[in-house]
């Protein structure tokens, strides 16, 4: 049977109630910034990927640059990489921690895919590395705590 709280428990012994998490304001909204962002920068990748396949002059082979793919190979890394991007975005309000790993995974990766084809669109990259950045940010300081209080998730 459960233990019944009396009325002047303390929070945390052994028969009070639970106490509230702590949650900062910054977090949540960081991780909504985060999911935001996923999903536009997902987007973004999805887009410059079909754009690619679909018409090869939309990104111009460099001769000199060591990381240099085929149009239609980079075309197809940008738009998995944005399908991924995007349904990563969509998991993190959940609290769990495998939502949140696939999507700072996915941050990296785009962060990443962004630095190697700087050479094509130098400011479109660095912008776009800048937010991959916040958004690992963002969801490295969200957990369980903030997930619960806010969302209404289950804590473990």
């Amino acid at each position: 049977m459960a233990e019944q709280s009396s009325p002047g428990a303390v929070p945390g012994r052994p028969g009070g109630p639970e106490p509230e998490p702590h949650v900062r304001p910054l977090s949540i909204g960081g991780v909504v910034f985060a999911v935001f962002v996923l999903a536009i920068v997902g987007g973004f990748h999805a887009i410059a990927g079909l754009a690619t396949i679909l018409n090869h002059n939309y990104s111009r082979a460099q001769g000199d640059y060591a990381f240099d793919f085929s149009v239609t190979a980079r075309g197809w890394v940008e738009l998995v990489t944005g399908i991924v991007v995007a349904a990563a975005a969509f998991n993190i309000f959940s609290g769990k921690t495998w939502a949140r790993a696939v999507g700072m995974a996915a941050a990296v990766v785009s962060a990443l895919e962004n630095f190697f084809f700087t050479p094509y669109y130098p400011v479109w990259s660095a912008i776009l590395i800048v937010l991959d950045i916040v958004v690992i940010w963002s969801l490295a300081v969200y957990g369980h705590r903030e997930a619960h209080k806010v969302y209404g998730a289950p804590l473990r």
